[in-house]
């Protein structure tokens, strides 16, 4: 099944789905292993005072899970949250954060019987300059979401997910993210434009993804997908959309996408943008006399960009820089 887009931004948010299912499926195996995990320790069960290594099935987490078969609670995952300190160091966080990760996997009682301000002190090491820990409270994060009473506060977080996509070049990132996105909604509190302009975002930085571009170019898209680039929308999401115009033009101009000859559907987002019976070109000479500078600049950029792909000896580096524009 082709996946659809639409300008709604619901619609739009969900083109992202499919492509993260891609992504996903193409590393073979989960982000998290119920096994053990010797590149992250436990570090709490590892210190001076516990006999053993790690949290393997048969150490302290394997105690754990049988006390809770005896409806008793081992407290090893409020240990965890209580040790989770913003000050540690990123190994130290990260291995904290993987550790906690499989207790809600694997101790459902313990997982349900924490609070919301569990899930505010996760969510607030996706703020940590480390990626690793950023990715360590995604993977986290997505298993509370497993748990319906944290699903609304974990939701409060989608916005900065998406940020991080569209601000951060890391696949692991960019996988734990996405693993986490495709198990929510997006928050009702969210201004649609505001969702729109995120939408956009994530599809722009997954556009660079040289595996993933025509994916999304072949996604199959209403009618009046055009209607994005109507003057009369916000500025905002017009200079986002025209961003993600110029690098899909950018991506399919390049020597290695033009190497193999593409098929799309009638209905893709390839032809909306660049087949022979598109109107962007009349979208974009409209843009280009609009109010806001950026997006008239950014318009430009979208035309350059356009010129070249119709010279097939050009390159993209040989098309003219951005002082033509000014």
């Amino acid at each position: 099944m082709v996946p659809s887009c639409s300008p709604h931004p619901v619609q739009l948010y969900m083109v992202v789905v499919p492509i993260a299912r891609k992504l996903l499926f193409s590393k073979g195996k989960a982000a998290l292993s119920l096994g053990p995990s010797p590149q992250l320790p436990n570090p709490i069960l590892s210190s001076p005072l516990s006999p053993q290594p790690e949290l393997g099935l048969g150490g302290c987490l394997g105690l754990a899970i049988e006390r809770e078969r005896h409806g008793r609670y081992s407290g090893e995952l409020r240990r965890l949250l209580n040790s989770l300190d913003y000050k540690q160091d990123e190994y130290t966080k990260s291995m904290i954060l993987h550790s906690i990760t499989r207790c809600v996997y694997l101790l459902e009682a313990e997982a349900s019987a924490c609070t919301a301000e569990d899930i505010v002190l996760v969510g607030s090491m996706l703020d940590d300059k480390d990626s690793s820990v950023k990715i360590q409270a995604l993977n986290t994060l997505k298993a509370f979401s497993g748990i319906r009473k944290f699903k609304l506060k974990i939701q409060e977080h989608s916005i900065k997910v998406l940020e991080l996509i569209s601000t951060i070049w890391d696949s692991e990132l960019h996988i734990a993210s996405l693993r986490l996105l495709n198990n929510l909604p997006l928050p009702d509190f969210a201004h649609p434009q505001l969702r729109r302009v995120q939408a956009i975002r994530l599809l722009s930085s997954l556009a660079q993804k040289n595996d993933l571009l025509y994916d999304i170019l072949n996604c199959k898209v209403h009618s009046n997908f055009l209607n994005l680039f109507q003057a009369t929308q916000p500025g905002s999401l017009l200079f986002e959309v025209l961003v993600f115009a110029e690098r899909l033009s950018e991506g399919r101009n390049t020597p290695h996408y033009r190497a193999v000859k593409w098929h799309y559907n009638e209905e893709s987002l390839h032809e909306a943008l660049f087949g022979d019976e598109s109107h962007l070109a009349d979208r974009l000479l409209a843009l280009v006399i609009h109010p806001d500078e950026e997006v008239q600049i950014q318009a430009c950029k979208v035309i350059v960009s356009l010129q070249c792909s119709k010279d097939v000896g050009l390159r993209p580096s040989s098309c003219p820089s951005q002082s033509f524009l000014h």
